[in-house]
């Protein structure tokens, strides 16, 4: 049964690589670009995720209880978090499927990644993890809280989306290059046309449903999840302590496999080594991506996919700061120096004028 995590994985490998389904461009380009597809596009697979889970759990097929809100954590962590992956090149499934691309600065983000929530999890910083999160407040639930059926706010949510969603498919489109078919029918189809942003986050929503009953078959009541799965592939090649391999640990690994078939398939795959300030970056960004996502409770998937999706006041939480963290790293790496260089070039040109 632990072999469904590694097809559940690789088929989100796949689709991600395929799809170019990165959340940290997405919120990079909410800022600085003004362009908020990607998002819309995560919105869209948390609504399909949202309906097919909670279908599952009203036929008694799951089981879920949200728990409380350790709100300070995830304040605190996903803010961390992302900062860390803007400076990574990468959220922890954007790391994972890039380094199945052959992109080496991912192997090193995911390195100071798997490291950085092995210690944060099990090593000499369990306690700095542990004291944060016990600052709580007693209902994690949204409709909990509210006091109204759970199926009211995915109603309202799935509208809300649905409607960001016909607006965006009747915006006039900007014409792209079309690139000329080497192959046909099938084969073209998956692995030359572009694939559009929504159509993967359908696909990722419905892999993210698929992986909640895969799962609790193993006895890992849970979804998708990256965090905890990369620190305990770590535990388990460190100490050799099998408990560690679960079904989420096959997950991870099915991701990294897919995103590898995937880009070989489309002739995308590269081994590509960054400049010594890129790898240094990448492998902070790693620590920095370990540390929130540790302390937060989850990363862009286990907090921003999978908790928002079961209308939790963690996952909202941490997706807004999650962002929060991204801009404001993206303030400093691209948008303050782009502002320095061009003062710098309009005072040249006043100098020389």
């Amino acid at each position: 049964m632990l072999l469904t995590g590694l097809i559940c994985g690789a088929l989100l490998g796949f689709v991600m690589q395929r799809g170019r389904f990165c959340l940290t461009g997405g919120f990079r380009d909410m800022y600085i670009a003004k362009d908020n597809r990607m998002f819309y596009a995560l919105l869209i697979a948390i609504a399909v995720q949202s309906i097919g889970v909670y279908a599952l759990i009203q036929l008694g097929m799951i089981k879920y209880a949200a728990g409380t809100f350790p709100w300070v954590a995830a304040i605190i962590g996903s803010y961390i978090f992302g900062i860390g992956i803007v400076m990574a090149g990468g959220c922890a499934t954007g790391t994972w499927y890039r380094a199945g691309e052959g992109l080496l600065g991912s192997w090193i983000a995911l390195f100071g990644y798997m490291v950085m929530s092995a210690v944060m999890k099990s090593g000499v910083l369990l306690p700095v993890t542990t004291s944060l999160q016990s600052v709580q407040l007693p209902k994690n639930a949204i409709a909990d809280t509210l006091g109204i059926n759970i199926w009211i706010i995915i109603a309202v949510f799935s509208l809300i989306v649905l409607t960001i969603l016909i607006r965006e498919m009747r915006k006039p489109k900007v014409a792209v290059p079309a690139m000329k078919a080497k192959r046909k029918g099938l084969a073209h189809l998956l692995f030359e046309k572009r694939w559009h942003p929504f159509f993967t986050a359908v696909l990722i929503g419905l892999i993210a449903i698929l992986a909640w009953p895969l799962s609790e078959a193993t006895g890992r009541m849970d979804g998708l999840g990256i965090t905890t799965p990369t620190a305990n592939l770590l535990q388990f090649l460190v100490t050799g302590n099998q408990t560690f391999v679960n079904w989420g640990v096959f997950l991870v690994l099915g991701i990294f496999l897919g995103s590898f078939i995937a880009a070989k398939a489309s002739r995308e795959f590269r081994f590509r080594m960054p400049d010594a300030k890129t790898g240094i970056r990448s492998f902070l960004g790693g620590i920095l991506m370990g540390f929130g996502a540790s302390v937060a409770g989850g990363c862009s998937i286990g907090n921003g996919l999978v908790k928002t999706a079961m209308m939790t006041w963690q996952g909202w939480f941490a997706l807004l700061f999650m962002i929060f963290g991204a801009w404001t790293a993206s303030y400093f790496m691209f948008v303050r120096p782009q502002t320095k260089r061009q003062k710098t070039a309009a005072k040249t040109a006043v100098t020389t004028a």
